[in-house]
């Protein structure tokens, strides 16, 4: 029963996550941490190993309607990618109660620039050199709270003048190799249901190729960032009070 329940909560979450290029993990870490204790070893390990496989899927949805911008992706990846095992290591040896202290902070702050209107700029106005630069400690971060950079990338390429959906498009690549990546660190230590991380991989596959083809064909750029701010108020609220 308990594993359903996770199955069906990852898939309603990789959804709303491949609407936003973001990879399930930021979402994944308090749901997951609902039914997991040790989160260095069994939350992080897994939420990074869903996060490579929607944020791919996710790639796949906005490529086919042209919001991954390449040109502008690749470089981001490579620099996602390099960065992001930093903090993995860095949280094998930082106590977990601290990890989450850090966790919470970042969706405060995530969930304000959901809802704060940013005034899309043109072309030629994109700062992608900052876009590079805030990167790395944005990826570091990410490697540390064992989320993957989407959850502050997007946010940041958005208030740097991408269009939304150009912007979910650019994130959900430069999202994916680094997931790969941070997980390394965390593959001696980690304790993975194997058999349940088999069907979380297809349901999140599923659920965030949906949801990245539902926001280029159905849904207002504005509203799948508000509602992807509740929902995740709602799940981070719950996982606080089960920590108090």
């Amino acid at each position: 029963m308990q594993n359903s329940i996770i199955i069906i909560g990852l898939f309603i979450l990789s959804i709303i996550s491949g609407m936003l290029g973001l990879g399930v993990a930021f979402s994944a870490v308090p749901f997951l941490g609902l039914f997991f204790n040790d989160l260095v070893h069994q939350v992080q390990p897994l939420s990074l190993l869903l996060n490579g496989v929607t944020a791919l899927f996710a790639v796949i949805g906005f490529s086919k309607s042209g919001y991954v911008l390449w040109r502008k992706a690749i470089p981001l990846t490579i620099v996602t990618t390099t960065t992001a095992p930093i903090g993995s290591w860095l949280a094998q040896s930082l106590n977990q109660k601290y990890i989450w202290y850090l966790y919470f902070a970042a969706v405060i702050y995530l969930v304000y620039r959901m809802f704060v209107s940013v005034r899309e700029k043109g072309k030629d106005e994109v700062n992608f050199t900052l876009a590079l630069l805030f990167a790395i400690p944005i990826s570091v971060l990410s490697g540390l709270l064992g989320v993957g950079p989407g959850f502050l990338l997007l946010p940041t390429l958005i208030i740097l003048g991408f269009k939304t959906k150009n912007a979910a498009g650019i994130n959900a690549m430069a999202v994916t190799p680094p997931s790969f990546s941070a997980l390394i660190p965390h593959l001696k230590s980690a304790q993975i249901d194997y058999s349940l991380s088999l069907w979380l991989i297809i349901a999140g596959a599923i659920g965030s190729y949906l949801g990245a083809r539902l926001t280029v064909r159905f849904v207002p750029d504005k509203r799948i960032k508000q509602f992807f701010g509740i929902l995740l108020v709602i799940v981070t609220l719950y996982k606080i009070y089960t920590l108090i």
